[in-house]
């Protein structure tokens, strides 16, 4: 699956949520409520990275820390979106020139 792809599908979901928000509360989250939502998610993605480590108990685990870093991806692209990033060109010029300034602290 294309980078475009997972981006269209996280928008599309993101969509139907506005119509629920609309639904239940009559507007849209802002972006700040977005963030914190995002925020919390993290939390618990931390959590989870402890109990893959073997340093906290969860059942499922690795199934769950499956689901919880598709949760941040996905908060991460409607953010992106919302913000007017352009998401996968920020991510190829930021891990190039992280590369580039890698390689030349290695010397190499």
């Amino acid at each position: 699956m294309k980078f475009s792809d997972i981006e269209k599908s996280a928008l599309q979901l993101n969509d139907l949520y506005e119509q629920l928000e609309i639904k239940r509360w009559g507007r849209v989250w802002s972006t700040g409520e977005l963030a914190l939502g995002f925020v919390g998610d993290v939390g618990d993605l931390a959590k989870l990275i402890q109990a893959n480590a073997g340093i906290r108990n969860m059942d499922d685990c690795k199934a769950k820390l499956g689901h919880e870093l598709s949760d941040c991806l996905w908060s991460i692209i409607v953010l992106a979106n919302k913000c007017g990033i352009d998401l996968e060109a920020e991510f190829v010029k930021n891990t190039r020139e992280l590369s580039e300034h890698v390689s030349s602290e290695l010397g190499t």
